[in-house]
């Protein structure tokens, strides 16, 4: 059974969850992080953004990052001193690595957006291995009111 694991020694705002690599698990991830963030009273505009961008994260860990038999990391660290978030989605497939956010999706095509979103709503986004084999992309993400 997938637990919550707060981190020893790290600051009340540290979240980590498994999550099965589904789109019920993504849905889930989406789900939980908009209920951690609202119990460490993030504000409503922060909690908005995350969502959008733990969605897109975690969807994408779902469609490009999955190996069967295999979950995805969802980790939410807040600063509340600096206001920021950071949003952490790691998963399985580290040869298959996001595109930059310059790279243009196709306009008539139904996908390739999820990281332009997610490159509007964050002051920074990008993509580190996740030893052994994996990735984790992450988002930062202020609290202009905090």
């Amino acid at each position: 059974m997938n637990q919550a694991t707060p981190h020893v020694g790290a600051p009340v705002g540290t979240f980590t969850q498994m999550l099965p690599s589904t789109r019920r698990g993504a849905r889930l991830a989406r789900l939980l992080a908009v209920t951690e963030l609202r119990s460490w009273d993030v504000s409503q505009g922060l909690t908005e953004r995350a969502e959008l961008v733990v969605a897109e994260l975690a969807a994408n860990a779902v469609l490009h990052g999955r190996v069967p038999g295999r979950c995805f990391l969802l980790t939410l660290a807040l600063d509340p001193a600096a206001g920021r978030l950071r949003v952490e989605v790691s998963d399985a497939r580290g040869d298959l690595r996001p595109l930059s956010s310059g790279a243009e999706a196709d306009p008539l095509s139904t996908t390739g957006r999820g990281l332009s979103l997610v490159a509007a709503l964050a002051d920074h986004w990008d993509c580190v291995p996740y030893p052994p084999s994996g990735k984790t992309v992450r988002a930062d993400l202020s609290d202009p009111g905090a």
